[in-house]
């Protein structure tokens, strides 16, 4: 089973914005998710932002970015690939 996690971000953000980004990933890390994200560009517009979590941990990373997502209201900047 494929363990990876990719996100898609915008890369022009309001501050706002951006710290609930941040938020969401040193979460992802403290809360044991990965130890790492990798970042990298897509163009112009927007960065990739991937780690691996485990088989048992990726189903819950993916509900809580969701619910995460929708709460902070960022689902027109940030989308799961």
């Amino acid at each position: 089973m494929d363990k990876g996690i990719r996100l898609k971000i915008r890369k022009e953000l309001t501050t706002e914005q951006e710290k609930k980004v941040i938020q969401l990933k040193g979460t992802l890390i403290s809360g044991t998710y990965t130890d790492i994200i990798h970042i990298s560009d897509e163009g112009e517009d927007f960065y990739i932002n991937h780690f691996v979590t485990t088989s048992e941990k990726k189903q819950q990373a993916l509900e809580f970015i969701t619910l995460y997502l929708k709460e902070k209201e960022l689902e027109s900047i940030l989308w799961i690939l």
